[in-house]
């Protein structure tokens, strides 16, 4: 047993040295397209970037930059290697998540010996390389974006709950259990996709202490949806929310000085928590105590907030909607400047406007007066759409600009159905109300087929170039690598073209990977159904869930 810990250990940071490797020396060399140059600046400087922030990531990124020495033209490489190491330990517990599972498959069929230990070794270390030359996540791995370091948060926590799963019979197990939640405090200051690991989280503590049942499954994944929902729309914003409350009440109403409010909202959360631990301590509530236990350690990895409050009252030059207090704080947490979108039910791009609700003002602190200002009532701010224009899972919603409602009606092949509406001069007019299956067919050939599938191929069979692919067949496809299938799914002969002529992102996989993840997938299923059902899971939530939240146009 002492031999294969060590060899796990030794072979884990041998396939992080050759992901360190590999990425530190392609990394960028400068700033990228997108949001990496913004990233980069306001990491550099601790500037407040776009809605919703990324703080943890910034602080990170400051101490990285440090080591370009005062040399400006070296800082974005630095943040950018960040990047890169971020990226390799998370190859690293992906290695180590993948023995566990492995070690858990030979558990049941006998002892551990030397063939067993060759196939969890050997199985790691290929799926962990493949992850490592993956198109996306090498894309990700080299430039000064968010991503990477959010997917060393999301493989530190899947690591983490299965060691508390190995753990979990013992007294003071749910240490671990507190730990994951404190890293998913600390991930909410990177990005939000570290959530979405909550479901999978969930599925192995139930299959831990509980025997799996359908009934049991489906409640769980209830559960797991709940919580996910309860971080994500209750504590992250309601944590800012009450705060603004406190602040307006107490500035505005009693009359005392700017912060008094948020200074007592947070005194009274921390009596509170303090409270509850030690109440729940002495009363042998252990439940109870590791729930609050595990919202303290939310708190305290959320708490990276703070340095965009107090780094917007220093007014830096990049200071993107001026978070220099817990109302406007909320607004930016809320991301209200991009809007809302429909997800399970809503408009169609097309659907009349009936009326317009009041949407929340806007407050903003005016020195002169010692108080809270409204500097916009949003009055008849919030569009009501005309129910008979919405549908159940609506995917073409977006009507801001005309190339959206253009992309709609070619990817749908849209004829809809004539419907007579009275418009904004309560003159007669036509719209043609798009039908369920043209939305469905959006969903299909749009959402899932052009913009996950293709990209899910990309890595596990090949991709033919970096050209935006607009549903042609010579940009941005994916392929195999095996002549007669690319020739027969692109429709025609695909050129030959010299080797000083082809694109340098051209990758051949030949299906390999997906293969190999198929046998393990009917072999994981057929072996170890429960730990199949989590992994899954996983997969779904970091997939096809963001595709159905994203609702892309």
């Amino acid at each position: 047993m002492n031999n294969y810990s060590k060899l796990n250990n030794i072979l884990g940071w041998i396939v992080f040295a050759i992901a360190s490797f590999v990425y530190i020396s392609t990394a960028e060399p400068t700033a990228s397209f997108w949001d990496c140059g913004e990233y980069i600046a306001t990491a550099y400087k601790l500037q407040v970037g776009h809605p919703p922030g990324a703080p943890l990531f910034q602080l990170i990124g400051r101490f990285f930059s440090l080591f370009a020495f005062g040399d400006t033209s070296h800082v974005a490489l630095m943040v950018n290697i960040m990047s890169g190491l971020s990226s390799s330990f998370t190859i690293l517990f992906l290695f180590w998540t993948l023995t566990m599972l492995g070690r858990k498959l030979a558990a049941k069929s006998g002892e551990m010996s030397e063939g067993k230990m060759l196939a969890i070794f050997g199985s790691a270390a290929v799926g962990s390389l493949a992850y490592t030359f993956s198109d996306s996540f090498w894309f990700s791995a080299v430039e000064g974006e968010v991503y990477a370091m959010s997917s060393f948060f999301t493989a530190l926590v899947f690591w983490a709950i299965l060691k508390w799963d190995q753990h979990a019979d013992e007294p003071h197990s749910f240490r671990w259990l507190i730990f994951i939640f404190y890293l998913i405090g600390l991930s909410i200051g990177v990005h939000l996709l570290n959530l979405l690991a909550i479901p999978a989280i969930t599925f192995v503590y139930y299959l831990r202490k509980y025997k799996a049942s359908p009934k049991g499954l489906i409640i769980t994944f209830g559960i797991s949806i709940l919580l996910l929902a309860f971080i994500m729309n209750g504590i992250i914003p309601l944590i800012a929310k009450l705060a603004g409350m406190f602040e307006l009440f107490f500035v505005n109403t009693i009359g005392l000085p700017f912060n008094s409010g948020t200074i007592i909202y947070f005194l009274l959360l921390i009596g509170g928590i303090v409270f509850g631990i030690r109440y729940t301590r002495q009363k042998q509530k252990v439940v109870w105590n590791t729930v609050i236990w595990a919202f303290t350690g939310i708190l305290i990895g959320y708490s990276s907030f703070f340095m965009l409050v107090i780094r917007s009252n220093a007014n830096t030059p990049i200071d993107e909607n001026n978070p220099e207090d817990a109302i406007s704080l909320l607004a930016y947490l809320n991301r209200e400047q991009y809007g809302t979108w429909p997800i399970f039910y809503g408009n169609y791009f097309n659907a009349p406007i009936v009326e317009r609700e009041d949407g929340s003002p806007v407050y903003r602190k005016s020195r002169e007066e010692g108080k809270y200002i409204v500097i916009n009532d949003k009055k008849a701010t919030v569009p009501v759409y005309d129910p008979d224009f919405s549908t159940i899972f609506p995917r073409m919603w977006n009507n801001q600009e005309q190339r959206y409602i253009d992309d709609y009606k070619v990817w749908s092949k849209l004829k809809g159905i004539p419907t007579t509406v009275d418009n904004e001069m309560g003159e007669p007019t036509t719209l043609y109300k798009p039908t369920f299956g043209e939305n469905l067919r959006y969903f299909f050939r749009y959402q899932l087929s052009h913009m996950y599938f293709r990209y899910f191929m990309w890595n596990f069979s090949g991709r033919q170039n970096d050209l935006q692919g607009f549903a042609n067949r010579k940009d941005g496809n994916w392929i195999t690598g095996i002549k007669f299938i690319d020739e027969a799914r692109l429709g025609g002969p695909v050129l030959d073209v010299p080797k000083s002529l082809e694109n340098k992102a051209e990758n051949k996989f030949y299906m390999l990977p997906l293969i190999l993840g198929l046998i393990g997938l009917v072999y994981q299923i057929r072996k170890d159904r429960n730990n199949f059902y989590v992994v899954l899971l996983l997969f779904i939530m970091t997939g096809l869930a963001i595709v159905v939240y994203l609702n892309q146009h």
